[in-house]
């Protein structure tokens, strides 16, 4: 199991590190947007912070360490309103069909967020990047057991080869929002995208 990488920060108050860390990702995702990761300096996300290079220092002891706890919030995000949003008790066609609707959403209210995670997650350093990685792989497993419970239910016809196989192409494709959203979403509405791709989905396993 891949270890939590610690960040480490001389100030002590935990309530105070979390809150200046929080407006550090915030001014970070805002940078990193527009200008990458390697083109953004840490005064700059000190001054998108609200607070001074030397502050920001406090909390932080390399540049990299930003860019670790941007994608480890980002992750945490994502998982917890999916997990708030999926029910894997039921087992149905609809709950499955609800399931990708809900992460769509979700991915839709955090395109920036998705966006800059995927453009710049490859900086992270070898230490950091299989415990932030294994994170998206949980959420991939969330729709892994959903397709399963499904299966095992009758309401699809699926090897359990297939089952990983959907729950890779279903997290993609609501990625895909967020990654082509220059052309997509001048073609569709988020609820058209949900509905084309959710028939295209189920149409290709029944």
């Amino acid at each position: 199991m891949e270890e939590k990488r610690e960040v480490h920060a001389s100030v002590k108050d935990e309530r105070l590190v979390k809150m200046r860390r929080n407006q550090m990702i915030k001014g970070a995702i805002s940078l990193f947007k527009q200008k990458g990761y390697h083109r953004t300096t840490t005064r700059e996300i000190a001054k998108a912070s609200g607070f001074s290079i030397g502050t920001l220092y406090e909390y932080i002891r390399k540049k990299e360490d930003i860019l670790y706890l941007v994608c480890d919030s980002i992750y945490d995000e994502v998982r917890d309103r999916l997990q708030n949003n999926i029910d894997t008790s039921l087992g149905t066609l609809e709950s499955l069909k609800l399931g990708i609707a809900n992460y769509f959403r979700i991915v839709d209210e955090m395109q920036d967020e998705v966006l800059v995670m995927y453009q710049e997650v490859k900086s992270l350093s070898h230490d950091a990047l299989p415990y932030v990685l294994k994170k998206e792989m949980e959420m991939v497993a969330m729709f892994e057991n959903l397709i399963k419970i499904c299966a095992e239910n009758g309401e699809l016809l699926l090897t359990a080869t297939q089952v990983q196989l959907l729950a890779h192409n279903i997290f993609v494709q609501g990625q895909m929002w967020g990654f082509r959203r220059w052309i997509l979403q001048k073609m569709y509405t988020l609820e058209e995208y949900i509905e084309l791709q959710t028939n295209l989905i189920i149409q290709g396993i029944e």
